[in-house]
C-alpha cells in the first residue's frame, strides 16, 4: 500500500513541477516581449531627442574617459 501512496505521490508532484515550469516559461516569454517594446521606445525616444534626456546625456559605458594627471584618455571596458 506504501508503494501505491508513493507513486502516486510523485506522479502528483512531477505534475505540479511540469505545471510550474509551463508557467516560468510563459512569464519569461513576457518579460521578453515587454522587454523588446521597452528597448524600442527607448530607441525612438532617443532619436527624437538626439539621445538626450533631461540634458543628460547617455552612455553606454564604453566611452572614453580622461584620466587624472595624464594628457592620453583610456578606454574603460
Amino acid at each position: 500500500m506504501g508503494a501505491v501512496v508513493s507513486c502516486i505521490s510523485g506522479v502528483i508532484r512531477t505534475i505540479g513541477r511540469v505545471i510550474m515550469s509551463i508557467i516560468n516559461g510563459i512569464g519569461g516569454i513576457i518579460m521578453a516581449i515587454v522587454n523588446g517594446i521597452v528597448t524600442c521606445l527607448d530607441i525612438v525616444v532617443g532619436f527624437l531627442t538626439c539621445n538626450t534626456c533631461g540634458g543628460r546625456r547617455r552612455r553606454s559605458g564604453g566611452g572614453m574617459r580622461r584620466s587624472r594627471g595624464h594628457h592620453h584618455t583610456t578606454s574603460t571596458i
